[in-house]
């Protein structure tokens, strides 16, 4: 497996936060101006963003959880089997039904409302819309239907999400890659809860293109909470004590850290610490 670099764990970090909030500038990250396409829920909520350039590959961006029945959904852990070519294997029902739900399309605002937003407002609002081919399609089929002329064009695809939209994109992933084999580059997710059954994890085809990063003791990378039940996959990197530690189990990782905090208070007593901190003094 390849190493995931440090410019890339960046990029999709800075776009995973960003694409939580409403408005949102593609431009600035890099992607070009048709470079753009947003994917609806079933509440007409942009859930995916499609992001690319003229000259390089693309990104697709999974948000989280945004609403309490979304929250309400990661409850729902009874098996389901993934809509693909081939068998993959049973996965978490909640996360498997945020892409089988409807796309549903934002309605286009009057003109009178139109022509008071200002012209970044504006811009936002159309990007917002392009969606309208895909009303009745499903979330899975609106993204295959924007990334398929892509691919067309020789470009490959990389998947990143946060929280359940992590497992998204890992459901996502595996179903693009069986119908379009080698079209997945990488996929990157932080702080996801596991995703599949024991059979999704033997069956699933990109382990060695898929990074899963956790943060210290983040409670939701240990959801479902049902030990033997659910099964991660991909390549674990937990950052934790200014290190980078690489396929941790979850039993060591709690240890480590409730060691952690009991030492915390005699470790801060040691001088690296404190020669740690002398950036600090750049700013006084």
């Amino acid at each position: 497996m390849k190493r995931l670099k440090r410019y890339q764990y960046e990029r999709y970090a800075i776009l995973c936060r960003d694409a939580y909030p409403k408005a949102f500038d593609h431009l600035q990250y890099g992607f070009s101006p048709n470079g753009r396409k947003d994917i609806t829920n079933r509440w007409g909520q942009t859930i995916i963003r499609v992001l690319w350039r003229e000259d390089g590959d693309v990104v697709v961006v999974f948000k989280g959880s945004q609403s309490v029945w979304d929250w309400l959904l990661n409850l729902v852990f009874v098996p389901s089997r993934v809509d693909a070519p081939q068998d993959v294997g049973h996965v978490h029902w909640g996360f498997h039904f945020l892409l089988r739900q409807r796309s549903r399309v934002k309605r286009r605002f009057l003109h009178q409302d139109f022509v008071k937003l200002s012209t970044s407002q504006q811009a936002e609002l159309e990007q917002s819309v392009q969606g309208g081919d895909f009303q009745g399609y499903t979330v899975m089929e609106s993204i295959e239907s924007t990334v398929l002329p892509l691919l067309k064009q020789g470009k490959r695809l990389s998947l990143t999400g946060h929280s359940s939209g992590g497992s998204m994109a890992i459901i996502a992933a595996e179903i693009l890659e069986q119908k379009y084999p080698n079209a997945v580059k990488r996929v990157v997710t932080f702080g996801q809860p596991a995703t599949g059954y024991w059979n999704f994890k033997r069956l699933y085809r990109l382990q060695n293109k898929t990074y899963r990063i956790c943060c210290d003791v983040d409670i939701v990378t240990f959801l479902p909470g049902i030990p033997l039940l659910f099964w991660h996959v991909g390549d674990l990197l937990w950052l934790h004590n200014d290190r980078i530690y690489r396929n941790m189990p979850s039993f060591v990782r709690i240890i480590r850290v409730l060691t952690s905090w009991l030492i915390r208070p005699i470790a801060y007593h040691f001088m690296d610490k404190y020669i740690r901190r002398k950036d600090y003094f750049d700013k006084h």
